[in-house]
């Protein structure tokens, strides 16, 4: 799949202006870049929903909740996952904020980590797990591309605290 842009090749770095979305969400809501206007939030993408890493991911950010809730920080999951398989995972786990359904991959495509990816010799086009930190103004404050799930809720702590 020679030609097939990559998250590198996006542009999308820190402080340009965060792409629009709107997506469906657990719990019934629905996500929206205009809903989120003037709050800074994280908007964080990961593989699937109940795997081993995006698990400890998500239960990173959940754990972390309370402290980021204190920063003014909203915490957004998106995955290509349909509604009902991420309802489950979200009540399984007892994860709060919303994740999202990027069914059709427009909004990762938007971020750029809708990707080529590679497993046992097999390329096939997959979501990258990366997050994107967006001050209140709009524009994006911090990158995470290949996110570490153990450790990433301490940085967005980190990086949440001195967008303050």
């Amino acid at each position: 799949m020679s030609g097939t842009a990559g998250p590198d090749d996006v542009g999308l770095a820190e402080g340009a202006p965060a792409p629009d979305f709107t997506m469906p969400a657990s719990g019934g809501r629905t996500v929206s870049l205009a809903g989120l206007k003037g709050r800074p939030f994280l908007l964080y993408f990961y593989p699937k929903a109940d795997t081993p890493g995006c698990t400890k991911q998500a239960c990173g950010l959940q754990e972390a909740l309370p402290q980021l809730g204190r920063l003014g920080l909203t915490v957004i999951g998106v995955s290509p996952d349909k509604l009902p398989a991420i309802e489950k995972f979200a009540q399984k786990f007892g994860l709060e904020f919303p994740l999202a359904s990027d069914l059709d991959h427009a909004v990762a495509d938007a971020y750029g980590t809708w990707v080529e990816k590679s497993m046992y010799g097999k390329k096939y086009m997959g979501m990258e797990r990366s997050s994107f930190l967006v001050a209140a103004d709009g524009t994006i404050a911090k990158v995470w591309r290949k996110v570490k799930p153990e450790a990433h809720a301490a940085e967005v702590m980190q990086a949440a605290a001195a967008l303050r």
